[in-house]
């Protein structure tokens, strides 16, 4: 019986969390909850799970993870508020089940200098379909990282074309069905630039051992690259269950939790070269990523300023990218990297972007 703490619990990876568990109740039991605001949906989910604690905020969270019994906690936050949780999970010895990306990437040395060896298992579909892959060979027979990315709703354009994109169009993504932050990030590629960052601290893979490849069909969910030419790759109809299912219960496979794909009908995967000039975010992101400190943490806080104001209509799509490359150039990271200086950094770029967003 895995104990499950569930953060971010009445979210997109929250809810598909329950459901995997709902039916297997015999294999896991949730302790506890955590999310926003919505009290209301939090007192739902406690009623049909039998759970006693629950918190609401970043802050209350971090303290639940501390004090409640769980053997694995699903942090599903969204955004860098779900840094402090992640620490804690890390420092209480807990299996980390990290869905929140952002935590890692602007936590950086902090996160990854805690974390014992396994204790974090990824649910990003991405990061998971790594994990899976990498256990076809030892660490030294590895050649490089394939990222997958669908392209989003702007597959194919060039630069140009993107310049007069409405927010409506950014949401419209063609595979995912994702909260506002987070598909604007997949229509501009700054998500596969956060993923880059991730596999790099994930796994230890050099950034120049780190590629991105366009595949719309969203099957192919990264490969694996080995020295001896073999490629392994992780397929499955696009459903974050699958992956979820691993974060509770790594390495072992949960059945039934997913549908798989139908090889008795004629189907076709294509794979594209990305463009980094249309979509630059990637090699800014590896940029970021190879500078380290707090940069990873204004590139995230400056993105999410721009990405607020093109939804406001102050900023036009391709003007989001723009921003966070002039706040990334003008950040001087401090000496030390702490969590002080990390939110510190983060404020710092939110009102630089915002003063770079107000004079355009």
């Amino acid at each position: 019986m895995r104990r499950v703490l569930i953060l971010g619990s009445t979210g997109s990876i929250g809810t598909q969390a329950l459901d995997v568990i709902r039916d297997r109740r015999d294999r896991f039991e949730v302790v506890g909850l955590a999310a926003g605001s919505d009290r209301a949906g939090v007192a739902a989910q406690a009623a049909e799970f039998g759970v006693e604690h629950t918190a609401f905020g970043a802050i209350e969270a971090e303290q639940l993870v501390r004090d409640v019994d769980a053997d694995v906690v699903l942090n599903g936050i969204t955004g860098s508020v779900g840094l402090g949780p992640t620490l804690a999970a890390l420092e209480s010895g807990r299996v980390l089940a990290l869905a929140n990306k952002e935590s890692l990437i602007v936590g950086g040395e902090l996160v990854t200098r805690l974390a014992a060896p396994g204790q974090i298992v990824p649910v990003d579909s991405e990061h998971s379909a790594i994990a899976q892959a990498l256990r076809a060979g030892e660490r030294i027979e590895v050649r490089r990282l394939v990222l997958t990315a669908s392209g989003g709703p702007f597959r194919g354009r060039d630069r140009a074309a993107l310049a007069d994109v409405t927010p409506e169009q950014a949401l419209a993504h063609p595979t995912w069905d994702m909260g506002r932050v987070v598909t604007t990030n997949s229509a501009t590629l700054v998500n596969k630039g956060l993923e880059v960052i991730e596999a790099h601290l994930l796994f230890g893979v050099d950034y120049d051992e780190i590629d991105v490849v366009v595949h719309p069909q969203s099957i192919v969910h990264s490969m694996v690259e080995f020295t001896d030419g073999s490629t392994i790759a992780q397929a499955s109809p696009p459903d974050m269950r699958l992956p979820i299912s691993l974060g509770l219960d790594w390495p072992h496979r949960v059945a039934g939790v997913g549908v798989p794909l139908d090889w008795t009908t004629a189907t076709a995967w294509t794979f594209e070269p990305l463009d980094a000039e249309a979509f630059p975010a990637v090699e800014l992101a590896k940029r970021v990523g190879r500078a380290g400190g707090t940069y990873p943490a204004v590139f995230n806080a400056a993105n999410e300023q721009a990405v607020d104001a093109f939804h406001e209509r102050k900023l036009g799509f391709t003007g989001i990218l723009d921003t966070v490359a002039r706040v990334v150039d003008e950040h001087e990271a401090p000496g030390e990297l702490t969590r002080e200086s990390l939110a510190e950094a983060e404020r710092w770029a939110r009102a630089a972007a915002d003063r770079v967003i107000a004079a355009r």
